[in-house]
């Protein structure tokens, strides 16, 4: 009897340890979630939606998590006010123009506040500062976008689907042009035509050279691009010239 009643004690002082130590755990975790052992000081922001932010979500600044938050409260129909707690030793960083935005700490993730850094020139931010924000995207609103996007898409790739059906089938002009060979050499006479036209006009050019009415305009024209030619340079010889002088 006596030694069942030992055991029953010992197996009662374990089971109480052990509860007082998850107790204490339990106290630390939630403590440092909750920032109750490090100093702290407040800022708050207002926003339209907060779009699943819930109180005890992390804040992040510059990717690190920096304090959590503390409070939501509905000011009026068009104003949400949220409280946040962060660290003090991250006061020093955040800037009254620093901007609060919602985001999530995955692809999936939790809702998270995000703040931006703000300019070297701006004054810190105090106990109690009220920080601008940056409403979020709402998931709808993307998937509603990407609706729009993949419709038109859709639009466009049956107009193209109708369009080769018409090319194959030798409609429209661009279907006659590559399906009917006809068309396809006369295009090619054409361009032979205009490369015989060319050189019969270089043939012109050059007899109209050699009339004595027009030869002395073409020396004259070439003349003026000689001239023309000689005053850049000598241009040219002028600022090397000053260029040298000023380098001795």
């Amino acid at each position: 009897m006596d030694t069942q009643s030992q055991k029953f004690k010992v197996r009662l002082g374990i089971f109480i340890a052990g509860g007082f130590m998850l107790f204490f755990v339990a106290i630390f975790i939630i403590g440092k979630q909750k920032n109750l052992f490090n100093p702290v000081f407040n800022i708050s922001t207002t926003f339209s939606n907060v779009s699943g932010l819930e109180v005890g979500s992390n804040i992040r600044f510059a990717g690190i998590n920096v304090g959590t938050v503390d409070n939501i409260k509905i000011i009026n129909d068009s104003t949400v006010l949220v409280n946040m707690i962060v660290e003090k030793n991250v006061q020093q960083f955040i800037k009254v123009d620093c901007e609060v935005a919602i985001g999530s700490s995955g692809i999936i993730g939790d809702r998270i506040l995000i703040i931006s850094q703000g300019s070297a020139d701006a004054r810190l931010a105090k106990d109690g500062q009220q920080l601008t924000s940056k409403e979020p995207v709402e998931p709808d609103a993307i998937m509603e976008s990407l609706q729009v996007t993949a419709d038109n898409a859709a639009i466009v790739s049956e107009q193209l689907a109708e369009i080769m059906v018409k090319v194959n089938s030798g409609n429209g002009t661009l279907g006659r042009l590559i399906q009917d060979s006809t068309i396809a050499e006369n295009i090619n006479q054409t361009i032979v035509n205009l490369k015989n036209s060319s050189q019969g006009l270089n043939e012109n050019m050059n007899a109209a050279k050699e009339n004595f009415l027009l030869k002395g305009y073409f020396k004259r024209k070439e003349k003026a691009v000689q001239k023309k030619k000689e005053n850049d340079e000598e241009k040219r010889l002028k600022e090397q010239g000053i260029k040298d002088a000023k380098k001795k």
